[in-house]
């Protein structure tokens, strides 16, 4: 069942997402050449819990970290470690967190110093990606119309889009009804209502599609070993369109 929020909800969950914001820009300052992933992660969960919120990700199905790190070739999920970055990287860090129980959920991919045109380029278009979904958001539309522009902007851009994971309803759970897949048809699946609120997440990969998980159960990775980005906001359905909730 998809839930529609009320006003207050919606206030609660723009505050977990101003934080989310707030957390991204703070940690982003932080990214160079030499830190490791465990060091980001642990920044990341002491900036969390000053400003009041709670890690949606640390114990989530027992996952350990307080934020996903994933590098280069890693999709989603990584988990911080004494890997250290190094110039030419890039790293995506997936924030999720909770105020007075309501849930905000927001990723972006960033370069570690001087990157190839090709990651760079990926970066990019996978950002655009997220927005040709986002673009589509508004009462009265379909999610496939979401999952369809995702898609062909992918496509647009020769890029593998992660069919096994998805973007997702979020509110007091971190995933809830729907799924939002990154690949679809338009004119099909659920009518957009004002109140549903979604977080709306392309992965994409500079090769293939495929992906498989690691030995430590949680980090997931290209088949290929190509590099993934991925760029994620969790949003609110209007009338006449969306807001953002992690943003400013």
């Amino acid at each position: 069942m998809v839930s529609i929020k009320s006003d207050r909800e919606i206030e609660l969950m723009r505050h977990a997402g101003h934080i989310n914001y707030l957390c991204h820009k703070y940690l982003e300052s932080k990214l160079r050449s030499g830190i490791t992933t465990k060091e980001i992660d642990d920044l990341a969960g002491k900036f969390i819990t000053e400003h009041g919120c709670v890690s949606s990700s640390l114990g989530y199905e027992g996952y350990p970290g307080n934020i996903c790190i994933s590098v280069n070739d890693e999709v989603v999920h990584g988990i911080g470690s004494n890997r250290k970055l190094k110039n030419g990287d890039i790293v995506t860090l997936d924030i999720s967190m909770s105020y007075k129980g309501y849930h905000s959920d927001s990723a972006a991919t960033y370069p570690i110093g001087t990157i190839t045109k090709d990651k760079q380029d990926l970066l990019d278009h996978t950002k655009e990606a997220l927005y040709a979904g986002l673009s589509k958001v508004k009462a009265g539309a379909k999610l496939g119309d979401i999952s369809h522009a995702i898609e062909t902007c992918a496509h647009r851009h020769k890029l593998g889009v992660v069919e096994e994971l998805c973007g997702h309803g979020i509110g007091t759970e971190l995933h809830e009804d729907p799924d939002i897949p990154n690949y679809g048809e338009e004119g099909v699946g659920l009518t957009l209502k004002k109140g549903m609120t979604f977080a709306i997440e392309p992965m994409l990969n500079l090769g293939t599609k495929h992906v498989c998980i690691l030995d430590d159960d949680w980090t997931i990775v290209t088949e290929d070993g190509k590099p993934s980005a991925h760029f994620e906001h969790t949003v609110v359905v209007l009338d006449d369109g969306y807001e953002i909730l992690t943003g400013e």
